[in-house]
């Protein structure tokens, strides 16, 4: 994972269409896409070992946004993470759950992807426990810095969707010409857009006038490199 300077980490988610809402600073639901079709477009295709190995990752960064938000929504209560977490990371670790099972594959064993796909197993990884030691140990640096403060839990909510949107990017290109993988990744990276708003949207309402663009240039994005379906506001470097 390309994790972007302010602490050290290692190397760094479908059914009919619906809207899922994610929070914005004020608590509100912000639509941000709809789900791509479940029915995958080649399901007998056989996926080559990085794009099964993007399944996984993206499975476990998208179960460290759920988790990560909900644990710190614990100690830094604030609505923008709860209804991110509860409104639209759940719905997103699912989706990229859907194509593990699809495909029949099992991604807590990275090793042998000939070992099925198993959803007890997935069920046992316990809140903030990962199957991928570099997400292991981002969750572990994240919640270091997010129960300091309410605007550090709230930057924290900037660098988990930079750190999704840039690993998707890589992911969808490495997944061109299998539509369902790419369709889903896509769809995860516009919710990544919205959240990245609701979260500077957040932190400016707390005051901190530069909402994510406070963490540096790394962090600091505008609405033609984010584009959000709604509630995106206007951001500048």
């Amino acid at each position: 994972m390309k994790f972007k300077p302010f602490i050290s980490v290692g190397t760094a988610l479908i059914g009919i269409a619906v809207f899922i809402g994610c929070g914005d600073s004020n608590g509100t639901s912000v639509p941000e896409g709809t789900l791509p079709d479940g029915n995958t477009s080649n399901p007998e295709s056989a996926l080559t070992g990085e794009q099964k190995y993007a399944l996984a990752y993206m499975w476990n960064e998208e179960k460290l946004a759920k988790d990560i938000y909900l644990a710190l929504n614990a100690v830094q209560p604030h609505r923008t993470l709860y209804n991110i977490a509860t409104r639209s990371e759940t719905t997103h670790e699912q989706a990229v759950e859907d194509l593990v099972k699809t495909y029949d594959i099992n991604i807590t064993n990275l090793k042998d992807y000939t070992v099925r796909y198993s959803e007890a197993e997935l069920r046992a990884l316990e809140a903030g426990t990962f199957g991928i030691d570099a997400i292991q140990s981002l969750y572990d640096n994240l919640y270091g810095k997010g129960v300091k403060t309410m605007q550090d839990a709230l930057e924290v909510g900037c660098m988990v969707e930079v750190t999704d949107v840039e690993d998707l990017d890589r992911y969808i290109a490495l997944s061109e010409g299998v539509d369902d993988l790419v369709d889903t990744f896509t769809f995860l990276r516009s919710g990544s857009y919205n959240h990245y708003w609701a979260f500077d949207n957040a932190l400016k309402n707390l005051g901190v006038a530069d909402g994510c663009c406070a963490l540096g240039d790394a962090y600091c994005k505008t609405p033609e490199e984010y584009p959000a379906e709604q509630g995106g506001g206007r951001h500048g470097r």
